[in-house]
């Protein structure tokens, strides 16, 4: 059996291990040789949680980065998460008109191929796919649907056979099991993806894991004993630890298995060495192999998820009450029924957490979203129909409630773009910043990026020279260099006071 692979490192590497925090410049020297590595799929980050990211926290322009992208790597399929027409997840609705867009222009980039979206953790599969799956494929994606791996009294195997069955009637390109937690076990893959396989009824059937509990590597071996061709793997530094499996394990683990895989393990390596070094400098965490950690199984909270819940609570000064946030996290995942630990719910608990450990008093202060929660906007994937009765009643009877009960009443009403355009700024706006502004919520963080200039390039093994040069001038006591190569070579003198007062510089050949 041929094994197939699709690269995590841009996007859910770079979630689970640096926050999203992976920028244009440290994509950009490595990007062309990811292309002909040999992947089957490589995912990126394109969708609007990502863009706000991006405009935000980095100040770089996600279009110039979907480019870059599109340009580096015009033939391996290119994959996102997301999929959906509702570009301010955590805030008010946008207009469907403007996601079509958004799908449509990266799609036209060239920097998107694939759209996977979770289908069983807010009944996107009555929501919002039957009419979702028909317009992603009328503009020419390839659709996979991503089944979400919880642990829980309600999620049975009969739930799973269930939500498989209805994924494969929209006749998806693929199907994954999305075991985003790292919760699953060998013992529990052989009973559980083989149930998944038949329901599949022929529709490609993928694995998606992660290293929390440090079990991934051992489930990606057994899983390509039961059958599964694609398996999703990352280049390190960004595999292990949270992230997913590293693809040169995989790889020697494979092949002593007897299967093939079509990777080049060479260009892997280098890529793997060129992104240490982008880490060094930059003074980002690398992913190493975890031990095994039971807790993950009591609290499910993604590894992407608590990094970026380590970097919110260092932001407020409380990073040192991180253990107490996720013990929280627990029982409110238990008051509210045990939704799936993904987002958006996992954000959710997330921030009612921090805030219930912050004020010292459990849900004095209850954030929109769980009130939306215990009204039933997310379906009944979401939980609440077996969320405590009282708390739900609590909440309910809560003054904020009402307000966002008639706020949920309201349609959402499906403008055209120019009508959009009147409600974001200006007329005569171009389509990108339209779009970037309806994300953000207006102009004033897009003005920031713009003048915050162009993206930080990233030194790798493609300058050594300028790598060299920069390196050196941190050291006084270093005043004259000579490189040569063969009969070619180049002398540089620091300018100081006893060097020549002519340019400080000789070249020979």
């Amino acid at each position: 059996m041929a094994v197939r692979i699709l690269d995590t490192t841009f996007r859910d590497g770079a979630q689970s291990l640096w926050a999203m925090a992976i920028r244009h410049g440290m994509m950009e020297p490595v990007a062309a040789d990811m292309d002909n590595a040999g992947f089957a799929v490589i995912e990126v980050p394109a969708n609007a949680i990502h863009f706000k990211k991006y405009i935000r926290d980095l100040k770089e322009n996600p279009f110039d980065l979907m480019r870059m992208l599109a340009s580096k790597m015009p033939n391996t399929p290119k994959a996102a998460m997301g999929g959906g027409l509702n570009l301010n997840l955590f805030g008010t609705p946008t207009p469907p008109a403007l996601g079509r867009l958004f799908q449509k222009t990266l799609f036209d980039i060239g920097v998107l191929n694939r759209i996977q979206t979770t289908c069983n953790t807010a009944d996107q599969l009555t929501r919002q796919l039957p009419t979702l799956a028909p317009f992603l494929k009328g503009i020419g994606y390839k659709l996979a649907l991503a089944i979400s791996y919880s642990i829980s009294p309600r999620h049975t195997d009969e739930l799973y056979a269930q939500k498989t069955r209805a994924a494969a009637a929209l006749k998806p390109d693929a199907i994954y099991l999305k075991d985003q937690g790292g919760l699953l076990t060998v013992d529990r893959l052989r009973t559980l993806m083989p149930i998944i396989m038949k329901e599949a009824a022929g529709i490609p059937v993928e694995l998606h894991s992660h290293c929390t509990t440090g079990l991934a590597p051992l489930v990606y071996a057994e899983a390509l004993k039961l059958g599964v061709k694609t398996l999703h793997c990352g280049i390190p530094p960004l595999a292990d630890g949270p992230a997913q499996p590293s693809v040169l394990d995989l790889i020697r683990n494979a092949r002593l298995m007897g299967y093939s895989i079509d990777l080049d393990e060479k260009l892997l390596r280098s890529i793997s060495k060129r992104l240490y070094a982008i880490a060094r400098q930059a003074n980002m965490p690398v992913g190493e192999p975890l031990r095994y950690d039971y807790a993950q199984y009591i609290h499910q909270i993604p590894g992407g998820v608590i990094s970026n819940l380590r970097f919110q609570l260092s932001e407020i000064g409380l990073s040192h009450r991180l253990d107490e946030v996720i013990q929280e996290c627990i029982r409110i995942r238990e008051d509210l029924g045990y939704p799936i630990m993904i987002t958006p719910f996992s954000q959710f608990v997330g921030t009612q957490a921090a805030i219930n450990v912050a004020t010292g008093e459990r849900y004095e202060v209850v954030i929109d979203e769980l009130i939306r929660f215990a009204q039933g906007v997310f379906g009944e994937d979401s939980g609440y129909t077996w969320m405590d009765p009282n708390l739900k009643d609590r909440w309910l009877g809560l003054p904020r409630a009402k307000d966002l009960a008639a706020l949920g009443k309201r349609p959402i009403e499906d403008v055209s773009l120019e009508e959009c355009r009147q409600k974001f700024g200006a007329p005569g706006i171009s389509d990108e910043e339209l779009m970037m502004r309806a994300i953000m919520g207006g102009a004033e963080e897009i003005a920031a990026m713009v003048a915050a200039g162009p993206p930080k390039r990233y030194l790798t093994s493609d300058m050594p020279l300028v790598m060299l040069l920069n390196e050196l001038k941190k050291h006084n006591s270093v005043r004259y260099i000579q490189v040569q190569c063969g009969a070619d070579s180049i002398s540089v003198q620091k300018r100081g006071a006893d060097a020549p007062s002519n340019p400080a510089q000789e070249v020979s050949s």
